[in-house]
């Protein structure tokens, strides 16, 4: 069987550290399950195939839309939460959280809203993000790593990240 799971670490210059290789070949052992286009699943069915193996990573994962992992990120008067964001998984050890996008994850820019929580969460240092090398011909994982290559070259953007994975599945 042809391996099919694309990846590629922000920024390039830096080697991907040892907790996302982990996530990397997670992806891989589960590719069968999940590689587009043949699979057409959408991102939470993707999440409940790999679910198992983030947790056993310490991760927190949501297990459907009533179970879902919520970061404060702004308080108000007398510290009640104003503001949250909800996440896929968070690895509060690493700082990390993961979000699975299925086809409307390129085509209405979830990626960049996901990239823009990822970036207001004070706790989060890594963020990955999963999406389809294909969905419906369009070649999702491509667009998303020429977004994030020329946000890199250009160097205009600073981004309060350590690094940001991105997966092709």
């Amino acid at each position: 069987m042809k391996k099919i799971t694309n990846w590629y670490y922000y920024p390039k210059s830096d080697e991907i550290p040892d907790h996302l290789k982990k996530i990397v070949r997670i992806f891989k052992i589960k590719e069968k399950y999940i590689k587009s286009p043949e699979n057409k699943l959408k991102s939470d069915e993707v999440l409940s195939v790999i679910r198992e193996d983030l947790e056993a990573m310490d991760f927190r994962v949501e297990k459907d839309k009533k179970n879902k992992i919520e970061i404060p990120i702004l308080f108000g008067i007398n510290g009640k939460i104003e503001k949250r964001f909800e996440v896929d998984g968070y690895n509060k050890n690493t700082q990390t959280i993961i979000e699975i996008e299925a086809g409307a994850g390129v085509a209405n820019n979830q990626f960049l809203k996901d990239l823009f929580k990822a970036c207001l969460i004070k706790e989060v240092q890594y963020f990955i993000i999963a999406v389809r090398n294909d969905y419906r011909g369009s070649k999702n994982f491509k667009k998303v790593a020429t977004f994030y290559d020329a946000k890199y070259i250009s160097d205009r953007l600073k981004l309060p990240l350590k690094g940001i994975l991105l997966i092709g599945y």
